[in-house]
């Protein structure tokens, strides 16, 4: 039934949802930073996005090893730009994530890349195996992200007072 459905609306359909999709981490980002964060915040995105490996599961969405190792070094180059916009701040007794004015742009850039890299690609790369190699890159992008991320919140962390009760 799937398999009837012309390739281009899977790229467009897909485009729209990371669209969406983008603009919803872009809003719980701006929110997040209005409220003292912890350990359990920073590690649950990349825990709750690996439930996306499901996908390889399936055979249209398997990687040949080269785009693994290609979609995640690409993914690691972007993460040195969020660990770079990342930082926390001291109020009080508690830590927050620093709203970064950049941290916006970064998020559109990205949006951006990615559209134009998938209408490109999706001309000699099925789409299922695009898909596949989109989330390598997210996944590979947020993990080294969310770990400069707990560690610097660590080191901050050890700065701070305790909380009197």
């Amino acid at each position: 039934m799937l398999s009837n459905i012309p390739s281009q609306y899977y790229v467009i359909g897909s485009t729209i949802m990371a669209i969406l999709m983008g603009s919803f981490v872009m809003v719980i980002r701006m929110r997040a930073s209005k409220k003292p964060t912890n350990e359990k915040k920073i590690i649950i995105p990349p825990i709750a996005m690996s439930s996306g490996a499901l996908m390889f599961l399936f055979e249209q969405f398997r990687v040949p090893p080269m785009q693994i190792l290609e979609a995640t070094a690409v993914g690691m180059v972007f993460s040195t730009i969020l660990i770079a916009t990342s930082k926390f701040e001291v109020k009080g007794q508690d830590i927050y994530l620093k709203r970064s004015k950049a941290f916006v742009f970064i998020l559109i850039g990205l949006l951006v890349f990615r559209v134009v890299a998938k209408i490109i690609l999706s001309s000699s790369i099925d789409v299922g195996e695009l898909a596949g190699m989109f989330w390598i890159l997210a996944f590979a992008m947020l993990v080294p992200w969310r770990i400069a991320m707990l560690m610097q919140y660590k080191k901050i962390k050890k700065t701070v007072p305790l909380k009197v009760m």
